[in-house]
């Protein structure tokens, strides 16, 4: 049987900001969560268990911690923020007896490799902040082939973006990059009343799924053909692609032959219809 700590409120998230001198800054993306009943919500929504290790990104003072590791999982905590960083272990060791289940690693997300980490994470956990979540969390994806899924707080609009299908106004370079190594949805919308300080934007959480990309075609070539598909979405492919292909009327040729209309927009294609594409291009 799980223990249960006490998760952090409004007042003791206060008292440990005053105390370590920390004033949320736009900079760093610092909207701490105060409220437990939306710590738990995001732990019973993430689906973590004792058989999970953890990654999360910006634990900042620890609630949404403490609900994980009452969940019994492992937790690796990335924090960017040194003085965050260092008394994030004494935090959970007032409020819990768990803290040998965790690790808290002083670092960038978007530069952590796999190597940096103790054990391979099963998934990420995390309330990310706005202004880089999208590209943390590909990084992450990329760099952790063992983060089988994920449950992030992101921007709402972030949240659109990734998890929007083709033909859909918002879809883009993160629902595509997103999709190559998964499936992501968006599942509850978090109200800005649980932040402190309250932030000027609403937020979401997105949870993802992970599984094969599609075959035949190299990553990063994909990338970089979506790249310019959705540079000039409002063209067509063929003329979208241009730069690309080296040229329109060669743009044309590979896209017919990976079977898609040169006449249609790169927010008609999912991803695999652009590893077609992509792989055309090695054989064309």
């Amino acid at each position: 049987m799980t223990e249960t700590p006490g998760l952090l409120g409004p007042a003791e998230i206060r008292a440990l900001a005053s105390e370590l001198g920390v004033r949320p800054t736009k900079k760093l993306g610092q909207n701490f969560v105060h409220d437990a009943n939306t710590v738990r919500r995001i732990v019973e929504l993430a689906r973590v268990g004792p058989g999970d290790v953890v990654l999360e990104v910006g634990p900042g003072l620890g609630s949404l911690t403490l609900g994980l590791l009452a969940a019994g999982a492992r937790v690796i905590a990335v924090e960017i923020d040194p003085v965050l960083a260092a008394r994030l272990p004494g935090t959970v060791r007032r409020h819990t007896s768990a803290a040998d289940r965790l690790t808290v690693l002083t670092a960038d997300a978007l530069r952590v490799r796999a190597g940096d980490l103790p054990e391979p994470p099963t998934a990420l956990v995390a309330n990310l902040p706005y202004n880089v979540a999208v590209p943390v969390v590909l990084h992450l994806l990329a760099e952790l082939p063992s983060l089988a899924r994920g449950l992030v707080m992101v921007q709402t609009e972030v949240a659109d973006r990734m998890a929007a299908a083709p033909g859909s106004r918002v879809y883009g370079v993160p629902s595509v990059k997103t999709a190559w190594y998964g499936r992501a949805r968006k599942v509850a919308a978090v109200p800005r009343s649980v932040f402190w300080p309250v932030p000027n934007v609403d937020s979401a959480l997105v949870e993802f799924i992970r599984h094969e990309p599609p075959p035949g075609a190299d990553r990063d070539a994909v990338f970089a053909l979506v790249d310019a598909a959705f540079a000039q979405r409002r063209k067509t492919l063929r003329a979208a692609l241009a730069s690309w292909a080296g040229s329109a009327d060669r743009a044309g040729v590979l896209l017919t032959a990976a079977g898609v209309d040169p006449r249609t927009r790169g927010e008609q294609l999912d991803v695999t219809d652009f590893a077609r594409v992509a792989s055309a291009a090695t054989k064309v």
